[in-house]
């Protein structure tokens, strides 16, 4: 038996096979997880040609987190396929291109409000919206809600708005945490390293951390590798870290604890 095996499980945010978000789907389904996708938008083609590589994850479900009414029809699409959710994985974000690598008066406040929308906000949507789903969890020790983080303590070169972004999720899981506990809903934040995805591509001067991470990360830290993230989310899925919640785990080599 696997460590996610009878789990159902909902991730959203796969795009490529190179997501973290396509990690953890990849990792929970060979420990055991029923897993469900969710795309949004004309990102939805991407999720559902890149769901192929998974094999038996579904049809993909139409999830966009600016949409309450989409919202609302994917909890009634989930609770068709599996009656329960034992596990959500937060993978959502985006802030429009003046919010990133322009400092922090280039933005109108419009652009940051659509980032924060979606990049923040939205984990608070779906844990509300999916809540009496992760209720009827039937995993030992309860469900667990994972949100992909950036470690929201410091400021990074060029990251800008996404950085408060990241901050306010950090925030917002704890309240959330403290909401949802005593339904045995767990929510934490994975606050990966920074790892060569698509996402990151995005992201003015990412080379910037690229050349100076495996320096400072006391176990080194390559950017093409996301396998310990994905086995650190199988982790906070399962029963193993059933005793964790309001908690940021921080998969980076180490380096957020280098000065």
């Amino acid at each position: 038996m696997g460590l996610l095996t009878n789990h159902r499980i909902l991730v959203t945010g796969v795009l490529t096979d190179d997501s973290l978000a396509f990690g953890i789907a990849k990792r929970a389904l060979e420990e055991g997880a029923t897993v469900a996708l969710s795309g949004a938008g004309r990102g939805s083609s991407l999720t559902r040609r890149t769901s192929r590589k998974l094999g038996n994850v579904g049809e993909i479900i139409e999830l966009d987190v600016t949409d309450p009414a989409q919202i609302a029809s994917a909890v009634i699409e989930v609770e068709e396929r599996f009656g329960r959710l034992d596990g959500l994985v937060h993978a959502i974000g985006y802030a429009p291109e003046s919010c990133l690598g322009s400092g922090m008066f280039a933005a109108p406040f419009a652009d940051v409000a659509m980032a924060m929308q979606i990049s923040t906000y939205s984990l608070a949507a779906l844990v509300g919206a999916f809540r009496p789903l992760l209720q009827k969890s039937e995993a030992h020790g309860g469900a667990s809600v994972i949100a992909l983080d950036f470690d929201g303590t410091r400021a990074f070169p060029m990251y800008d708005w996404m950085g408060v972004m990241k901050a306010g999720l950090e925030s917002l899981g704890r309240y959330l945490s403290r909401e949802v506990g005593p339904d045995k809903i767990r929510v934490n934040m994975l606050a990966a390293g920074p790892i060569r995805t698509m996402a990151a591509k995005s992201i003015p001067g990412f080379s910037l951390f690229e050349d100076t991470w495996a320096e400072r990360a006391p176990l080194g830290w390559d950017v093409h590798d996301s396998s310990a993230v994905a086995d650190t989310a199988v982790a906070l899925l399962s029963p193993l870290l059933r005793g964790t919640t309001a908690s940021v785990i921080h998969v980076d080599g180490g380096a957020h604890a280098m000065g």
